[in-house]
């Protein structure tokens, strides 16, 4: 599948019904989503693997990822209410994946790739820093999309468990006026996508 017809697909991937706030429930755009997992794609960590998504929502990546024809997808959120659009979306998509209701820390069960759009930490520091941690455990390859400002923090952290940054991309990223404590109809923000081993 190209990029581009990735990228279409994706496009009609539903977005949160009533977004929480406090969980940071912005939709991956289908840009960046189809641009990170092409990229995953091409470096040999999707196709015929057994995929996961940590803080899945409504599906986007763990749709692309099945898309881009990896063997095996699970998804995690600990939102009831997105999982239900993301079964939708799946459905839509004839895309057989497991989405499961818990807690990113209770997961326990390995990948061959971790793919992820965590809270970047904008309602609560440091709310990516968990997912960074079971992501690490459960796979010796992660994708995943941060404040670009906090690369540095990232390579660090990653380097003291023994991991490294191999690549990585910087996007804007427009987050729509959802919220009441929202000042503008859209913000735009830089963040950064990186590839961990």
């Amino acid at each position: 599948m190209r990029k581009r017809e990735l990228e279409m697909r994706l496009q009609s991937v539903l977005p949160f019904s009533d977004p929480d706030a406090s969980m940071e429930q912005y939709m991956t755009p289908a840009v960046m989503a189809a641009d990170i997992l092409f990229e995953a794609y091409r470096n040999g960590d999707i196709e015929g693997l057994k995929v996961m998504d940590l803080g899945c929502g409504t599906g986007m990546l763990s749709i692309g990822a099945w898309l881009m024809d990896a063997g095996m997808v699970v998804g995690y959120d600990v939102s009831e209410k997105a999982l239900a659009i993301a079964r939708v979306n799946a459905e839509a998509q004839g895309a057989d994946i497991s989405f499961n209701l818990s807690d990113i820390r209770d997961v326990d069960e390995g990948a061959d790739t971790v793919v992820m759009n965590p809270p970047f930490g904008c309602q609560k520091g440091h709310a990516d820093r968990p997912f960074l941690e079971k992501a690490l455990t459960l796979s010796d390859c992660v994708y995943s999309i941060h404040m670009a400002n906090t690369l540095g923090f990232v390579e660090d952290f990653c380097n003291k468990h023994g991991r490294s940054v191999f690549w990585h991309r910087t996007y804007k990223y427009e987050i729509p006026h959802l919220f009441s404590f929202h000042t503008k109809m859209k913000q735009t923000v830089e963040v950064v996508a990186v590839g961990i081993r």
